[in-house]
């Protein structure tokens, strides 16, 4: 048994520094049947009719007018896979088949891992745990362009071991994009906050909603967990750069049939902060080169005035 689900797109807010995006969805089909698919980018070849050649373009090889310049358009897509559903055992995952496999090691509950694959419509990615399936689905479009593909399995309900998915492909943007994802399972209520983080000199805290994209300055931050009396229950760092695309997910299920696993946050891609020292030199050094040459032209105005 399983089910799939996948982001819609999401109307905007207000807010001090996070902005809500409209999403762009990865259409997930669950099994082994795919829905028809958009046009893949890819130009025709084009060629010119050749009629009546002579003896001497024979000789000199194929007429370059019957081949063509024109190649099939190539996008880069990434695919990262994050592992929310709660269990002491690990997930692999598949193209296709056994034959080629993606994950370089079993992925851990509470783990990412990320996969330069070139898939196209009609692959299938298949979940195991050893030699037992545990879910599978059918890409059923592709973006047009490069881009990072999201994908999270999760429990589907705190009574069975079915599984869901969601799915979500990041917009090409300068600023760092934060997709926002609840795959807890249990009656506990909660909402995650971002704030600035300890050491700056600010302290703006904004909602950030559950099933959503937003978009926020390059800088480090806090994620908060907080209950219904609006209590800290969990806080995770990130470190945000820009064109950069990150999924902070609320992980977790209550023990009805089973093991319970507490309520946690997963940030994934974990970002280097000194990352963002760089960032601040490589402009601090752009600003005062461009200060240079404008002192430069005054310079040479006022020599030659």
């Amino acid at each position: 048994q399983m089910a799939t689900r996948c982001l819609a797109s999401w109307r905007p807010a207000a807010a001090l520094f996070v902005i809500l995006l409209s999403s762009d969805v990865l259409a997930l089909s669950v099994g082994s049947s795919s829905a028809s698919a958009h046009s893949k980018g890819e130009l025709r070849s084009l060629r010119t009719a050749s009629h009546g050649k002579s003896t001497d373009e024979k000789a000199l090889g194929p007429d370059p007018r019957e081949s063509s310049f024109i190649r099939s358009m190539e996008y880069k897509h990434i695919l990262r896979v994050c592992n929310a559903y709660p269990s002491d055992a690990a997930f692999d995952v598949y193209l296709n088949g056994p034959k080629e496999r993606l994950t370089s090691s079993s992925m851990r509950y509470k783990t990412c891992q990320e996969f330069p694959a070139q898939m196209k419509n009609g692959d299938r990615l298949q979940f195991a745990i050893g030699k037992t399936d545990a879910g599978a689905f059918t890409v059923s479009d592709l973006p047009n362009n490069d881009a990072i593909l999201m994908l999270v399995i999760f429990r589907h309900d705190t009574s069975s071991s079915a599984v869901s998915f969601e799915s979500h492909v990041f917009a090409n943007l300068a600023n760092a994009q934060i997709a926002v994802l609840d795959t807890y399972k249990g009656k506990a209520k909660a909402s995650f906050r971002i704030e600035d983080h300890q050491k700056a000199d600010t302290s703006r805290s904004e909602e950030l909603r559950f099933e959503s994209v937003v978009a926020v300055n390059q800088g480090i931050y806090e994620i908060a967990a907080l209950n219904e009396a609006g209590s800290a229950k969990a806080r995770k760092e990130i470190v945000a750069l820009n064109r950069e695309s990150y999924v902070v997910l609320r992980t977790g299920v209550e023990g009805t049939h089973g093991d319970a696993f507490p309520e946690d946050i997963v940030v994934f891609p974990q970002s280097d902060a000194h990352a963002l020292t760089g960032a601040a030199n490589t402009m601090r050094s752009s600003t005062l080169a461009v200060a240079a040459s404008v002192l430069a032209t005054l310079v040479a105005m006022m020599m030659h005035a």
